[in-house]
């Protein structure tokens, strides 16, 4: 793979389309990209009071619009006016537990504002690539010890997953029915695994219920502590998606389809790993395991085969789970002591740059 500032620089003046650039994978996304030169824009709803986008004052760096995917109308047209040239579908209802209190709003928004998104892309002359981003959790979990592979069955059994694996299922039939016959137009699917890092402030996660928990001077407390997942530092997801959408941009045809982006198989780790090593990096807490049973289901083990995004894209972790847990306590912690997100930020992208695959 090209050096990874080298792939960033080629998207210097490009016109780039990032929906849900409010949430936490789209700051650090839209932040990344304004550092290379590229002419952002956003599309989500408003950003929480107490957000990374907000920390990092990105509504006054960039050309952001208040909206939601499932408004067609509005969707479409924002992109006869931004006229995109790279688009960045991130836009999502994210959480597990919350799609369990309203599962209507979880797949209006992930499968009907997908339709939307591709609809919208399907009609615009000015987009030459989409990077269509869903979830990890798009696949059929078995609890399989073996990671999944891009040609898995699909499927879900709570409706953020069931809706992530329609989603894929709808990107698929556009991209057969309609992009794959576009001259000069690429388009693939993003899965990555469960994210942490700096500035998420997000319900029901893992990192943001550690930091609550810290700074407050309470126990962590575990409700599945024994749960593993493909941990990875944000950076690394969007790494791929960036070094994705450039080879979307240089050979259109040559990436087409889906990509998983995750940690090493002897990276996963438990709930419990995780809670341990934020108590560590802050320098105090503790954990507790809650002894609340009735909690709706979530699967126990989950991991992802990135032998294709290796082979192809020459793509792989840069931190390992310590320096990714390492790297996200600092944030806190920095920010905490009274350090600008920006800078801090903008010190850990550095730091990711220059960290060379091992």
């Amino acid at each position: 793979m090209e050096n990874l500032v080298t792939v960033l620089s080629k998207f210097r003046g490009k016109r780039v389309l990032i929906t849900g650039d409010t949430g936490f994978k789209g700051s650090w996304l839209s932040f990344w990209l304004l550092q290379y030169g590229a002419d952002v824009y956003g599309y989500a709803l408003p950003a929480l009071t107490k957000s990374h986008f907000r920390s990092l004052r990105l509504d006054k760096s960039m050309d952001h619009k208040d909206g939601d995917v499932r408004d067609a109308e509005f969707l479409q047209k924002t992109f006869r006016k931004v006229k995109p040239e790279v688009v960045f579908h991130l836009a999502a209802q994210p959480i597990v537990r919350r799609s369990y209190r309203d599962p209507v709003e979880t797949f209006e928004t992930n499968v009907s504002g997908a339709v939307n998104l591709l609809e919208s892309v399907r009609l615009s002359d000015s987009v030459t690539s989409l990077v269509f981003v869903t979830s990890d959790k798009c696949y059929k979990n078995i609890e399989q010890v073996a990671g999944y592979t891009e040609s898995d069955q699909l499927g879900g059994h709570d409706p953020y997953s069931a809706s992530k694996a329609a989603a894929e299922l709808v990107f698929s039939s556009y991209n057969d029915s309609f992009f794959k016959q576009r001259q000069g137009f690429g388009a693939a699917s993003g899965r990555a695994g469960n994210v942490i890092g700096g500035g998420d402030w997000s319900e029901d996660r893992i990192i943001p219920d550690c930091i609550r928990s810290l700074t407050a001077n309470k126990p962590i407390v575990l409700r599945n502590p024994n749960a593993t997942r493909p941990w990875q530092h944000v950076l690394e997801p969007l790494s791929g998606y960036i070094v994705l959408a450039e080879r979307l941009m240089s050979e259109p045809k040559s990436v087409e389809g889906a990509w998983n982006f995750g940690p090493d198989d002897a990276e996963t780790r438990t709930v419990h790993d995780v809670a341990q090593a934020a108590v560590g990096h802050w320098g105090s807490g503790s954990v507790e395991i809650e002894s609340n049973h009735s909690h709706p289901h979530e699967a126990n083990l989950l991991q992802l085969d990135c032998t294709k995004a290796r082979q192809q894209l020459q793509w792989a972790p840069r931190w390992h789970f310590a320096e990714t847990v390492e790297k996200t306590v600092q944030w806190y912690k920095q920010v905490e002591d009274g350090a600008r997100a920006i800078d801090v930020t903008t010190n850990q992208l550095s730091q990711y740059e220059r960290k060379s695959h091992d």
